[in-house]
C-alpha cells in the first residue's frame, strides 16, 4: 500500500542531488576567476539549492494527499486518520525544516558573508575587524527575523471573545500559538520572504520572460562589423587627443579644461583599445563560428520560449480575472471556490498529477523556466538601489559580494513560485486529485429499497474539511489572508510588466556580441583576458 511513498521520496532525493549539480555549476559560471572566495561560493550555492528544493516538496506533497483517496471519492482502506495525520506531519516537518534553513541563510548567513567581504576590500582591516562589523550588521537582520516571528505567533487568526478578561485574551493568544505548533509564526516571515520575492520577480522575472527569447531570435550584431566601427572610433578619439596636446607645443601647461577633456579622451581610448582586443578574440574563435552554425536552433529556442512566455502569461490573466470575478472578495484573499474560467496549465497539471512523476516535470520544468529568466533579466538590468546601481552580472566576472545579491534575488523569487504555480492551479495545489462524494438528487433501487446515489465531485475550497485533506503548501501559502491579496494584485502587476518589457525588447535592436562585458561605468574590476563568453 505504500509502494509508491518510497518511489516519491527517492525522486524527491534524486532531484535534490541533481539540483545541488545545477546550483554548482551556475555558480561557478557566473563567479569572477579572480576573486572567487571558497566561503561566497559554499553560500550560494547552498542558499539556491535550499530554495529549489522546498519548491521540489510541492508536487510531493501533492501526491501524497491525493495518493490517499480513490478516484471515487472514497479513503483508501489504509488512509485511516492516524496514518493520514502522520504522513501530513512528515510533510510538515519537512517545511519547519526548509524554511527555518531559508530564513537562517536570509536572516544570518548572506548578510553575515556579505559583510565580511565587503569590510575585506578595506586594505587596512584585520580579519578579526571584519568579523566584528559582519557580525554586527548580521544581528540587525537577526532582530527583523525574530520580529517578524514574534508577529506571526501572536497575531491571532481566530478574534477572543469581547467580554474576556486581559488575562484570558493573553492566554487564548498562547494557546493559538501552541495549537499551531509554530506554523503561524513561520508562515508570516516566509510569507513576508515572499513578498520581497514578488518585487523581484514583476522586476526581473516578467521583464526576462520577454528579453530572453527576443534576444535568442534577434541575435547579437556581427563581430566583424564591431571592431570596424571600434577602429574608425579608435581613430577619432586619437584625432581629438592629438589636436588638445597639439596646443601644449610651446611648453604653456594646458588649461583646467582641456585637461579634463584629455584625460577623458584618453580613458575612452583605454577602453576603445582593451574593447578592440576582445572583438578580435570573438572574431577569430571558434566558438564563435561553431555559435553561429547553431543560429537555426537558437531561433527555435526564442519561438519556443516566447509562446511559453504567452502561455504563462494568458493563464496567469485568466486565473486572476477568475478571482475577480468569482472570489470570496479581498477579506478571504480572493480564495476561489472551484474553477469556473479554466486556463491552459489549471487543466494540464491535474491531468498530468494522476501519473506521477509527470507533474513533477513540469513544475521542475516552470521553475527553471523562472530561473532562467529572472538570470535574463537580472544580466540586463543589473542590481540596483533605487537609482544606484550596486552591481553588474557577469559571466565569468561577478564579485562574491554580488553572487550572494545574485542567489539571494533567486532564492526569492524561487519562493514566490509556489504562489505563482498556485495561481495558475488553485485546485491542484490545495487537493491535487482529490474528489469527494455528494449526494444526488437521482434515487436508485436495489433489492433492498430505494437508495440516495453519491456522485464523486473534485474537491475545492468548498468541500467539506472531513472529505478533503489540504496540503501542507497550502497552510503555508494562505496561513494570512492579507498576503494572499497583496499577491493577486501583485499577478496584475506582474502581467503589465510582462507586456510593457515586451514592447521595450521588440523595439531594442541587436545586442553587441560583447554586451555588458566592457562598459566605461562599470564598477566591476575587469578581467583583461578575454574568453568565449559573448557567444
Amino acid at each position: 500500500m505504500f509502494t509508491n511513498f518510497p518511489t516519491s521520496y527517492k525522486i524527491l532525493l534524486i532531484l535534490s542531488l541533481a539540483i545541488l549539480i545545477f546550483c554548482w555549476v551556475y555558480v561557478r559560471k557566473y563567479q569572477s576567476q579572480r576573486e572567487s572566495e571558497v566561503v561566497s561560493t559554499i553560500t550560494a550555492i547552498f542558499s539556491l539549492a535550499i530554495a529549489l528544493i522546498t519548491s521540489a516538496l510541492l508536487p510531493v506533497d501533492i501526491f501524497l494527499v491525493s495518493y490517499m483517496k480513490n478516484q471515487n471519492g472514497t479513503f483508501k482502506d489504509w488512509a485511516n486518520s492516524n496514518v493520514s495525520k502522520q504522513i501530513e506531519d512528515t510533510v510538515l516537518y519537512g517545511y519547519y525544516t526548509l524554511y527555518s534553513v531559508i530564513l537562517f541563510s536570509v536572516f544570518l548567513w548572506i548578510p553575515f558573508v556579505y559583510f565580511y567581504f565587503e569590510g575585506k576590500d578595506e586594505d587596512d582591516t584585520s580579519r578579526c575587524t571584519q568579523i566584528k562589523t559582519a557580525f554586527k550588521y548580521s544581528l540587525v537582520f537577526a532582530v527583523i527575523c525574530a520580529l517578524l516571528l514574534l508577529v506571526g505567533a501572536f497575531v491571532p487568526l481566530n478574534v477572543p471573545n469581547k467580554n474576556s478578561t486581559e488575562w484570558e485574551k493573553v492566554k487564548f493568544l498562547f494557546e493559538e500559538l501552541g495549537s499551531s505548533h509554530g506554523l503561524a509564526a513561520l508562515s508570516f516571515s516566509i510569507s513576508s520572504l515572499t513578498l520581497i520575492g514578488m518585487l523581484a520577480a514583476i522586476t526581473y522575472t516578467a521583464y526576462g520572460m520577454s528579453a530572453l527569447p527576443l534576444n535568442l531570435i534577434k541575435g547579437t550584431r556581427s563581430a566583424a562589423y564591431e571592431r570596424l566601427e571600434n577602429t574608425e572610433d579608435i581613430e577619432e578619439v586619437e584625432q581629438h587627443i592629438q589636436r588638445i596636446k597639439s596646443k601644449n607645443k610651446d611648453g604653456r601647461p594646458l588649461p583646467g579644461k582641456d585637461r579634463r577633456t584629455l584625460k577623458h579622451f584618453e580613458e575612452r581610448l583605454r577602453t576603445l583599445k582593451r574593447r578592440d582586443r576582445h572583438l578580435e578574440f570573438i572574431e577569430n574563435s571558434c566558438w564563435t563560428k561553431f555559435c553561429g552554425a547553431l543560429r537555426p536552433l537558437k531561433i527555435i529556442w526564442g519561438v519556443f520560449f516566447i509562446l511559453v512566455a504567452l502561455l504563462f502569461t494568458v493563464s496567469l490573466f485568466l486565473s486572476n480575472l477568475d478571482k475577480a470575478l468569482h472570489s470570496a472578495g479581498i477579506d478571504s484573499g480572493f480564495i476561489i471556490f472551484g474553477t469556473n474560467l479554466t486556463n491552459p496549465l489549471n487543466m494540464l497539471l491535474p491531468l498530468l498529477q494522476t501519473v506521477f512523476p509527470l507533474d513533477y516535470l513540469l513544475i521542475t520544468t516552470i521553475i527553471m523556466y523562472f530561473i532562467f529568466t529572472s538570470m535574463a533579466g537580472i544580466r540586463n538590468i543589473g542590481i540596483w538601489f533605487l537609482w544606484i546601481r550596486l552591481y553588474k552580472i557577469r559571466r565569468g566576472r561577478t564579485r562574491p559580494q554580488a553572487l550572494l545579491f545574485l542567489c539571494m534575488i533567486l532564492l526569492l523569487i524561487v519562493l514566490h513560485s509556489s504562489y505563482m504555480i498556485y495561481s495558475l492551479s488553485p485546485q491542484y495545489v490545495m487537493y491535487g486529485s482529490q474528489k469527494y462524494l455528494v449526494e444526488s438528487n437521482a434515487t436508485y433501487i436495489d433489492h433492498k429499497g430505494n437508495d440516495t446515489l453519491s456522485v464523486p465531485k473534485n474537491c475545492d475550497a468548498d468541500a467539506p474539511v472531513d472529505q478533503c485533506i489540504v496540503t501542507r503548501t497550502y497552510l503555508f501559502l494562505h496561513k494570512f489572508w492579507f498576503f494572499s491579496a497583496v499577491y493577486y494584485f501583485g499577478n496584475w502587476a506582474f502581467i503589465a510588466a510582462f507586456l510593457i518589457g515586451l514592447v521595450v525588447s521588440c523595439f531594442k535592436g541587436k545586442k553587441s556580441v560583447i554586451e555588458g562585458e566592457l562598459d566605461e561605468d562599470d564598477s566591476d574590476l575587469s578581467d583583461d583576458e578575454p574568453s568565449v563568453y559573448s557567444s
